[in-house]
């Protein structure tokens, strides 16, 4: 079951992330997509951040999954305690990854766009 749950994070980052970089998004909204205030502030920006946020997701899924798999691959044959504890590590380092992921499409947007969302 813990390998079922680590697999989750990845497989739903490279899902996502070939969603997003496959289709344009639709009109600037507060419910579904990546959703900074850079990113909103217009229509340009926010194709600009769903493209970007696309392809650094599916990367990222396709690293972690496999990787996911191999640390997990250790668990075999250990108790269910350990399986767990280690599961849990994995599962946080997903998640730090993932979070970390705002930081280069924020960098990118503020380096491409001023502060009102106009090109420089």
């Amino acid at each position: 079951m813990m390998f079922v749950s680590c697999m989750i994070i990845p497989l739903l980052m490279l899902l996502v992330g070939l969603y997003f970089s496959n289709n344009k998004q639709g009109k600037i909204n507060h419910l579904f997509g990546y959703r900074t205030g850079m990113s909103m502030k217009n229509r340009d920006t926010w194709e600009f951040a769903h493209e970007l946020f696309g392809t650094i997701w599916k990367w990222v899924g396709m690293i972690l999954l496999p990787a996911s798999v191999v640390a997990m691959l250790f668990t075999l044959g250990k108790d269910i305690e350990f399986t767990a504890y280690f599961g849990l590590a994995v599962l946080t380092v997903q998640l730090v990854v993932l979070v970390l992921t705002i930081v280069p499409i924020e960098r990118a947007l503020r380096s491409t766009f001023d502060k009102n969302g106009k090109r420089k």
